[in-house]
């Protein structure tokens, strides 16, 4: 028997009901048997209705007992379904605590995770954007040097200068410090950017910075065709301008070679020459002046360079044979004092060997005169005899 209500005490009022719902119905049938006995005044009925009557008491009081067992019946299993309910409650509660616990590490450490990452992104994100701003200086600084650059190059005397130190940098980079000289004073009076000191032949090249900047530009920004046909006469026309004046200038007969260097510090500039003015360089060719741009100047003085080392090789092959003779000759001599140097080596071990006979001829006789037994008269004189005595010197003849 179950009971679907809030609390125990609840439960009993139902059976509380049935008792005295059930004792009114036997007090009313008690009742009802005792208006019938007097009714019909009847001893033999009001005995039976008393023995009834004793019945439905007992009946009751049976009824009240079972009643009550199922009362207490009903109440423990309510209390078991308390304590189970209880004892589930607490089951629930404790794994809804251990779940949430669960789901709260995982959440913390998600959210720690998510942060370590939102920090190591951060982090990039911080030195991406350094990195930017150092890209974005250099590419203001970059742009203030274009700017200056542009400057520079808009000043005919700046960009003659930015020419002379290009191709100073150029020649000190290939060459070796006495093979150049920078503004050297020629014999008419003219002053060359650059001189390469070369042996004759070809002697002494001269080079000369040049820079049409104003006549390129104007052909590069010309956007008819009578415009370039004019600024392309107007570019030749510079052209060999500068080339006359090095013609002129620095090719000077006895103190330098037949032929100068122009040297253009744009890449450009000669692309421009080279590709669409053949008759401007044929003439520089037969002006003996040859157009350089910075490549083919270095390609040119890695030549020179080659060249003064051939030459330099040429003048120290006379040293070096000289120097060799000399050695050939100290050889000789040397063997001529080892050869002496051998005899006299020669001689010392003749005068060694003398000497060790000697010696050993001194040694036995020594041990002779050991051995004889002093006497008297004429005994004494066999002691010391002066000719034995004179052969004992080193230079003497006798023999052992």
């Amino acid at each position: 028997m179950q009971c679907d209500c809030d609390s125990v005490s609840s439960c009993y009022v139902p059976i509380v009901y049935a008792l005295i719902t059930i004792a009114l119905v036997v007090a009313v049938l008690a009742t009802g048997l005792a208006v019938y006995a007097v009714r019909n005044r009847n001893s033999g009925a009001a005995e039976e209705l008393a023995r009834n009557t004793k019945r439905l008491v007992e009946t009751q009081a049976e009824l009240a007992g079972r009643l009550t067992q199922i009362a207490e019946a009903d109440a423990a299993s309510q209390k078991a379904l308390s304590e189970r309910l209880q004892n589930q409650e607490i089951a629930i509660t404790k794994t809804l605590e251990e779940r949430l616990t669960d789901v709260t590490k995982k959440v913390g450490d998600s959210l720690q995770q998510s942060g370590t990452k939102s920090a190591e992104t951060m982090t990039k994100l911080q030195e991406r954007l350094a990195v930017i701003d150092a890209a974005q200086k250099n590419i203001t600084e970059l742009s203030a040097q274009v700017v200056q650059l542009q400057d520079v190059l808009s000043n005919r005397h700046a960009r003659g200068a930015f020419g002379e130190i290009q191709l100073q940098d150029l020649v000190q980079a290939a060459l070796p410090p006495s093979a150049y000289e920078f503004q050297k004073t020629l014999g008419n009076g003219k002053r060359a950017d650059c001189i390469l000191n070369l042996p004759n032949p070809p002697g002494a090249i001269a080079i000369d910075a040049k820079f049409p900047l104003e006549s390129y530009h104007a052909l590069r920004d010309a956007t008819d065709d009578a415009a370039k046909i004019q600024y392309t006469r107007a570019f030749a026309a510079d052209v060999l301008k500068h080339v006359r004046d090095i013609a002129d200038r620095y090719i000077v007969p006895g103190e330098t070679a037949e032929s100068a260097l122009m040297f253009l510090p744009s890449e450009a500039v000669y692309a421009e020459l080279y590709a669409n003015h053949p008759d401007t360089v044929e003439k520089s060719y037969r002006a003996r002046v040859w157009i350089v741009s910075p490549t083919t100047l270095m390609a040119t003085l890695n030549t020179v360079r080659a060249v003064l080392k051939d030459a330099t090789m040429r003048e120290q092959a006379g040293v070096i044979q000289t120097e060799v003779r000399r050695m050939l000759e100290d050889v000789d001599r040397l063997d001529d004092r080892v050869d002496k140097l051998q005899k006299h080596f020669g001689q010392a071990e003749k005068d060694l060997r003398d000497i060790r006979i000697s010696t050993e001829k001194i040694s036995k006789r020594g041990d002779r005169i050991e051995e004889i037994e002093l006497g008297e008269g004429a005994d004494t004189e066999e002691i010391a005899p002066s000719a034995e005595i004179s052969a004992l010197e080193p230079g003497g003849s006798h023999q052992a």
